[in-house]
C-alpha cells in the first residue's frame, strides 16, 4: 500500500468496527498486519545480517513451571522405539501457550464484533501465518534497561504500568527508528527475573500472578498502529500489564465496562488481534539479544520465526531466530 491509515483513520471503509483494520487488506484477509512482511521487507531484514551472530529467542518449553494462568503442565514421554533402536517422545496435555507463544487470531474473540475482519472462527488460525513464514526486521525496545538506566527499575512481581511514551522514548533513546512491516520486540527483563525466583517463588507466583507490560488504552492501541508494525512481542507473560485493570481509576474502569466497546481500554488484547489483527507475542527470551544490542547500540537485525502448521490453531511457539 502507498499510505497505511493512521489509527484515527481507522476504519477504512463504513460499517467496519470502531478502531479496526477490517477490509484494508481485503474482507477475506485472515493475515492482518503480517500482510506487511513482504519480500521487500525479508530483503531488508537480510541486509542487516553483518556478524553471522545468532540468537534463539524461545523460552524453556518446560518453563513457567508451575504454567502461569491456570494453565496444565504437560507430560514429556520418552519411549523406546521396537528393539531398541532409539526413541520416540510425546508432549501429553501441551498447551501451545504455556511458554514463549504467538497469539493466534482464535485466541481472543471482541465481545461486539467477533474474530479479526469478521472471519468465521475456524477459518482463522496459526497455519495461515506457518504457511508463508515470518522474515522481516526485528527492532528492540529494551525498556528494561531503559527503567533501570532512570533509577525506576520494573517491579516484576507487581502490575508495574509502561507508558505508551516510555515505549517510544525507548526506541529514540537507543536511535533505532521503527520502519513500516518491522517486527517490535519489548524487552522487559521478566525472563531473567523468572529465571532467578527458586521453586517457593515459582509457585508463588503461579497462585498470585502479576506482571509488568504495557498500560492498555487507547495511547497503547494507537502507538503500535501508528508504527504501522507486522506484529509485537514481549518477554513478560501478557505485553500488557497482569491483571488486566490493575492501576487504572475507577473512572477509566467505569469507562471500560460502561459498553463491550471500551472492553480495549481495559485490556488491550481486545483491540489488537480482533480489531487490527496483529499478532501478539510473549515470554520470548530476549536477554542474549538484548545483551548483545546494549553492547554494539545495534538494535535491529533479521528476524524469523516459523509458526506450527496446525490447522485452525489458536496459538504457537514462535520458533523465532534473531541474526545481527
Amino acid at each position: 500500500m502507498d499510505r497505511l491509515p493512521s489509527y484515527d483513520e481507522l476504519p477504512v471503509e463504513e460499517g467496519k468496527p470502531a478502531g479496526s483494520s477490517w477490509g484494508l487488506w481485503g474482507e477475506d484477509d485472515v493475515l492482518g498486519c503480517l500482510n506487511l512482511l513482504t519480500p521487500e521487507r525479508a530483503l531488508r531484514g537480510t541486509g542487516l545480517v553483518n556478524r553471522g551472530a545468532v540468537f534463539a529467542l524461545c523460552f524453556d518449553l518446560e518453563l513457567p513451571d508451575p504454567p502461569l494462568f491456570g494453565r496444565m503442565a504437560f507430560e514429556h514421554r520418552v519411549s523406546w522405539l521396537q528393539g531398541e533402536v532409539g526413541h520416540d517422545d510425546e508432549l501429553v496435555g501441551w498447551n501451545p501457550q504455556s511458554s514463549s507463544q504467538w497469539d493466534g487470531f482464535r485466541h481472543i474473540r471482541h465481545p461486539v464484533h467477533g474474530f479479526y475482519n469478521g472471519a468465521a472462527d475456524d477459518d482463522h488460525g496459526v497455519h495461515h501465518w506457518a504457511e508463508r513464514g515470518l522474515v522481516g526486521r526485528g527492532v528492540l525496545a529494551d525498556i528494561g534497561r531503559w527503567r533501570e538506566a532512570r533509577g525506576r527499575p520494573l517491579q516484576m512481581d507487581q502490575a508495574d504500568p509502561i507508558e505508551s511514551h516510555e515505549l517510544t522514548a525507548t526506541l529514540s533513546d537507543q536511535g533505532v527508528e521503527v520502519e513500516p512491516g518491522d517486527i517490535l520486540l519489548v524487552r522487559t527483563g521478566w525472563v531473567r527475573w523468572y529465571r532467578s525466583l527458586d521453586e517457593a517463588g515459582r509457585r508463588h507466583l503461579a497462585e498470585n500472578h502479576q506482571n509488568p507490560g504495557m498500560r492498555p488504552g487507547g495511547d497503547l492501541l494507537r502507538t503500535l498502529w501508528d508504527l504501522h508494525i507486522a506484529a509485537v512481542a514481549a518477554d513478560n507473560p501478557s505485553l500488557e500489564l497482569w491483571p488486566p485493570g490493575a492501576g487504572q481509576s475507577s473512572d477509566q474502569l467505569s469507562k471500560a465496562f460502561s459498553s463491550p466497546e471500551h472492553l480495549p481500554e481495559y485490556f488491550a488484547h481486545f483491540g489488537l488481534l480482533p480489531l487490527l489483527g496483529m499478532p501478539i507475542g510473549e515470554m520470548w527470551d530476549l536477554e542474549a539479544l538484548a545483551a548483545d544490542c546494549a553492547g554494539d547500540g545495534v538494535y535491529d537485525f533479521l528476524l524469523t520465526s516459523a509458526p506450527l502448521r496446525l490447522r485452525s490453531g489458536v496459538a504457537s511457539p514462535p520458533n523465532a531466530l534473531a541474526v545481527k
